[in-house]
C-alpha cells in the first residue's frame, strides 16, 4: 500500500512539474472546455480527429497538480488511438476513479492511469482527476464546455459528497 501511494505521489509531482501535450494544438478539429467548479479547476483540451483517429491532443489550463497529472497522462494514452479508443478510455477511468463495483475485476486497457485508482478513496479529488476525462469526451462529442457538477455531468459519475 505504501508503494502504491508512493508511486501515485511521484506520477503526479513528475506530470504536474512536466506535463505532457502542454499547449494549444492550432490545428485542431475539436475544442472543449471543462471546469470544476468545487476547486476552481479549469482546461481547454483541444484535438485533431485525422479520420477516426486522435491525431494530435494538448491542454492549457490552471488547476491542480492531480487535475494536470491526469490530463498529461490522459492525452498521452489516447494519441494516436482511434476514437473508439478513447472514449472507452474514458469511461473505464471514469469508472476506476469512482470505484465502480467489480471494476477491479473485470478487464481494462487503463495500464499505468491506474495509478490514479486511489483517488476514489478521497472523494473531494475524484472531479479533479475525472475532469480532464470530462473535457475530453465533450471535445470528442463537439460539446464545447463541460463540468464536473451533476446537472452538467454528460457522464453522470456520482461523486459522493465532493
Amino acid at each position: 500500500m505504501a508503494d502504491t501511494r508512493a508511486l501515485y505521489q511521484e506520477v503526479i509531482l513528475d506530470h504536474n512539474k512536466k506535463p505532457r501535450n502542454y499547449g494549444v494544438l492550432e490545428d485542431a478539429t475539436h475544442k472543449a472546455e471543462g471546469h470544476n467548479p468545487l476547486c476552481g479547476d479549469h482546461l481547454t483540451l483541444t484535438l485533431r480527429l485525422a479520420g477516426e483517429n486522435v491525431d494530435g491532443i494538448a491542454f492549457t489550463g490552471e488547476s491542480c497538480a492531480i487535475c494536470k497529472a491526469s490530463a498529461s497522462m490522459m492525452t498521452a494514452a489516447v494519441k494516436g488511438q482511434p476514437r473508439v479508443q478513447a472514449e472507452t478510455l474514458v469511461n473505464e477511468f471514469r469508472e476506476m476513479a469512482t470505484g465502480a463495483p467489480d471494476f477491479d475485476k473485470k478487464p481494462h486497457h487503463l495500464g499505468r492511469l491506474t495509478v490514479f485508482a486511489g483517488v476514489r478513496d478521497l472523494p473531494t479529488r475524484v472531479k479533479c482527476a475525472i475532469l480532464p476525462w470530462h473535457t475530453l469526451h465533450a471535445a470528442l462529442n463537439s460539446v464545447a464546455t463541460t463540468s464536473t457538477e451533476a446537472h452538467d455531468d454528460p457522464m453522470h459519475a456520482p461523486m459522493g459528497d465532493a
